[in-house]
C-alpha cells in the first residue's frame, strides 16, 4: 500500500502563495511548485504575475483578481474551489491579505469550509521589523491608512498613544504628507523608513521624522515605502493636561460641543496628544454629571 505523497496538492483547497516583493530568487521551493500544479491562480495584476510565472516556466492559467473585481469575481472563485479545483491565491508582491482584497476570498472559503493552506515567504512587514534597528518586542500592523488626508490624520490620532511599534505603508506621491502629518501628531519620534526592499535601490534611512522628512524632501522620491515608527512613551510631558486647559475645556462642554471636537480642538491648539485629551475631556464630563 502507498502512503500519500505529503507535497501533492489537494483539490477543492485555496492556497494563499507568498511571492517576491522586489528581487525574483525571493520565492519558496514550496511555492514555485503550488503554482505550477494548481489548476488557476487568481492574481492581483495578471500582467504583474505572468512575468514570474515566465521566469520560471510556470504554465498555469491566470485569472484577475483585484480590488476592482473582487467582489463580483469572489464568488465564482468559490464555485470553482467546491467543484474541486485547486487555486493559488497571489498578489503583486509579499503575502496576501495584507493591504490586500484578497481578505474577502479568504473569508468566503473559510465561511464555505473550504481549506486554506498558507504558503508563506516574503512579507514587506516582516523584511521591515527585521532591518529597521528599532527596538521592537511587540509591534503594530497598520498598512496604508486613508489617502485622504483629514481621515488619515484622524487615524493617526487615534494610533499616537500605542506602546507597540507600527508599520505602515505608504505611496511614493504620499510620503511626504504622510511624515509630515506623523511629526505633528506622534511628535519627533524614531522611526525607519524602508524603500525598495530587496530591490536594486534598496534604501534604509533611520532616524527621528523631522531628519528623515528633511532628507526625502530634497530628492525625486521613487519606489514603495514601508515606515515603521517607535511606540509611544506614555511618560511624555504631552499626556498631562495643565490645570488651566481643564477648564478650557469645561467652558467648550458647556457651548454643548462634543468629545471629538474638543479633544481635537485642544490637542491642536496646545500641542497635546489627543487621546490623553479626550480621556480627560469624558473624565470632566463624568465630573460634571454627578454635580
Amino acid at each position: 500500500m502507498t502512503s500519500k505523497n505529503p507535497n501533492m496538492l489537494e483539490s477543492g483547497s485555496l492556497y494563499i502563495v507568498s511571492t517576491p516583493i522586489g528581487n525574483l530568487k525571493d520565492i519558496t521551493l514550496r511555492a514555485l511548485d503550488t503554482l505550477k500544479e494548481v489548476n488557476i491562480i487568481a492574481a492581483e495584476s495578471t500582467d504583474h504575475t505572468r512575468g514570474l510565472c515566465s521566469h520560471y516556466g510556470i504554465r498555469t492559467k491566470l485569472i484577475s483578481y483585484n480590488q476592482h473585481n473582487h467582489k463580483s469575481r469572489a464568488p465564482g472563485l468559490i464555485s470553482r474551489l467546491k467543484n474541486g479545483e485547486s487555486i493559488a491565491l497571489v498578489t503583486c508582491a509579499g503575502t496576501p491579505a495584507l493591504s490586500d482584497p484578497g481578505a474577502l476570498l479568504i473569508t468566503m472559503a473559510c465561511d464555505n469550509d473550504i481549506k486554506i493552506t498558507p504558503i508563506p515567504g516574503a512579507s514587506a512587514a516582516l523584511a521591515g521589523i527585521a532591518a529597521c534597528g528599532l527596538k521592537i518586542d511587540r509591534f503594530l500592523f497598520a498598512g496604508f491608512l486613508s489617502n485622504k488626508a483629514g481621515k488619515r490624520k484622524n487615524e493617526l490620532k487615534e494610533l499616537a498613544d500605542e506602546n507597540k511599534a507600527i508599520i505602515f505603508y505608504e505611496a511614493p506621491r504620499r510620503v511626504i504628507s504622510f511624515l509630515e502629518q506623523l511629526y505633528e501628531i506622534f511628535g519627533n519620534r524614531k522611526i525607519a523608513v524602508l524603500r525598495e526592499l530587496t530591490k536594486a535601490h534598496e534604501e534604509i534611512l533611520r532616524g527621528n521624522v523631522e531628519d528623515i522628512i528633511t532628507e526625502l524632501s530634497s530628492r525625486e522620491i521613487r519606489g514603495e515605502f514601508t515606515i515603521i515608527t517607535e511606540g509611544s512613551d506614555k511618560t511624555g510631558d504631552k499626556n498631562a493636561i495643565p490645570d488651566d486647559i481643564e477648564q478650557e475645556i469645561k467652558s467648550m462642554i458647556d457651548s454643548n460641543k462634543g468629545t471629538k471636537d474638543i479633544a481635537s480642538s485642544i490637542s491642536e491648539i496646545h500641542n497635546l496628544k489627543y487621546r490623553a485629551v479626550y480621556k480627560k475631556v469624558l473624565d470632566i464630563k463624568r465630573e460634571l454629571e454627578k454635580e
